[in-house]
């Protein structure tokens, strides 16, 4: 699988097969074609090492006590860490004659934003 980190715009909808259908991105569009999602091969959910961050460690003290330049505890920044969660999507998607591939698809809670990560084709 080539990687990527390419912005895409994505239409959500139903996908897949009538009898296994979710609801997931039913189209995309990438470097100006427009693909149509088939069927999605997996869906989840992951987080970002949160434990690792400087704050995390300074929460439970193994950085000493700190507080963050800003006056804040460390806690409202771990919290924040958690909530940048990214929801993954690996679909099968075609664009007309030119064929198709799989493509892993990422969605951030954070900002909203899709990004194209990966594609076999």
């Amino acid at each position: 699988m080539r990687r990527y980190d390419d912005p895409v715009e994505v239409r959500r909808g139903m996908v897949g097969p009538i009898d296994r259908q979710v609801e997931g991105p039913e189209q995309f569009l990438w470097r100006g074609k427009l693909w149509k999602v088939r069927e999605v091969i997996a869906h989840w959910v992951e987080t970002g090492p949160w434990w690792q961050s400087a704050d995390a460690r300074a929460l439970v003290g193994s950085d000493g006590s700190e507080i963050l330049g800003n006056d804040q505890p460390a806690l409202s920044v771990v919290g924040a860490e958690l909530l940048s969660e990214h929801e993954m999507w690996r679909v099968e998607a075609g664009n007309g004659m030119a064929g198709g591939g799989v493509f892993d698809l990422s969605f951030s809670w954070t900002d909203g934003n899709w990004q194209l990560l990966g594609c076999a084709d």
